[in-house]
């Protein structure tokens, strides 16, 4: 990755532009369309009020147009003023051409960091917001793999599988994007204060949504689709039957992108997500290398050199061989999340020795507690 750039700074028509974005009562689609027959902001304020009636619009929305909130717009040049804040239309060159390319691309994107990371070769990654750790550990590998390869990493900043995304993909210079669902001037949520600020410094974070914006629940399947538009195809790890992933995933079906899906237990719901979606066509992927070989040709990423490190999901030899019950408890738990009495039930012994063994087991780092009671084998 070059050094980073200083962002965009406002241009001449950058009034009208964010005066036109907060017009009310007209949705993207509806802005694109005004631009389209009035070719630029500047001319839609011209507009007398009957044309603007005239082209579908409210008598709100054009009377909006004929008088705009100026002062609102002085909010947002004064949050485009503060360091490493940029903006960018839809119409400028540093607009992301994969994101400008789908059906509903947002007008405006708001940048804080280094907007080149949005010119590279993306990948999103995304999934569950309370992933078992082996989905947390899978997302981390996964991203520090392919960031390693030279993918950018793109995820959407929430808990769970988005922040361990972000986390790998800062391991290398090929850096993150994280998508978010509320304005720039906020972290949400608010304990990935830290995790944005790296962001910020080897990446870029990016909103459709103006400085003030809160994290209002419409806010996040709108962006999943600008995350899934800026990538050349989706990863997702761990996501449940009605998850915001499966939203992402199919939006980037719908873009014409590739999407890739890690299989699991048939147990674990976690995993149900992740199955529906390999039934209706997305590609079954155990490895990094797999996503590297359908994206290859795509993006003419170089192909893996033979001596090159390869990327492993098996589990690494333990230092000290486990004896008696403790292996045979190990082995009965494979690498699903469990619960106990699924292991009472397979083991034979008793919950009180169960719950001890485990407990000894979490101790020496060999097994992981998960959310609703369940434990899993330590990769």
């Amino acid at each position: 990755m070059s050094t980073p750039t200083t962002p965009p700074r406002p241009t001449d028509d950058v009034h009208e532009w964010l005066a036109l974005y907060r017009a009310p009562g007209i949705g993207t689609r509806g802005l694109h369309k005004l631009l389209q027959y009035f070719d630029s902001p500047a001319a839609i304020f011209a507009a007398d009020r009957d044309e603007l009636l005239a082209r579908g619009l409210t008598a709100a929305t054009a009377d909006y147009l004929r008088r705009p909130d100026w002062q609102a717009v002085e909010k947002d040049l004064a949050w485009l003023n503060g360091g490493g804040n940029g903006l960018l239309t839809i119409r400028g060159k540093a607009y992301p051409p994969r994101l400008a390319d789908t059906a509903d691309p947002p007008l405006l994107l708001f940048v804080h960091g280094d907007p080149d990371y949005l010119l590279q070769p993306q990948l999103a990654i995304v999934g569950s917001r309370n992933p078992s750790h082996d989905g947390i550990a899978l997302a981390e590998d996964f991203a520090a793999y392919l960031a390693g390869c030279g993918l950018t990493i793109c995820s959407g900043l929430a808990a769970g599988v988005d922040a361990a995304a972000h986390r790998g993909a800062l391991h290398c210079a090929a850096g993150t994007v994280a998508v978010t669902g509320t304005g720039l001037d906020r972290v949400y949520p608010a304990q990935h204060r830290d995790l944005a600020h790296r962001i910020a410094e080897n990446g870029v974070l990016v909103s459709e949504f103006p400085p003030g914006t809160a994290p209002l629940a419409a806010n996040f399947p709108r962006r999943n689709r600008i995350i899934s538009g800026l990538s050349v195809g989706t990863l997702v790890i761990e996501a449940a039957l009605r998850s915001g992933s499966l939203i992402t995933a199919r939006q980037a079906l719908e873009q014409g992108r590739e999407v890739f899906a890690i299989p699991g237990s048939v147990h674990n719901p976690l995993a149900r997500g992740c199955h529906a979606l390999i039934r209706e066509g997305a590609k079954l992927v155990e490895t990094g290398e797999h996503v590297l070989e359908e994206l290859a040709n795509q993006l003419a990423l170089p192909a893996l050199p033979a001596d090159s490190p390869r990327q492993h999901t098996e589990p690494s030899p333990r230092r000290e061989e486990l004896s008696g019950d403790y292996s045979e408890l190990l082995e009965l738990m494979g690498y699903e999340p469990v619960a106990v009495d699924q292991l009472v039930q397979r083991s034979g012994l008793t919950p009180e020795q169960v719950s001890s063994m485990l407990l000894l087991l979490e101790l020496d780092d060999r097994v992981h507690s998960s959310a609703g009671g369940r434990y899993t084998r330590a990769r």
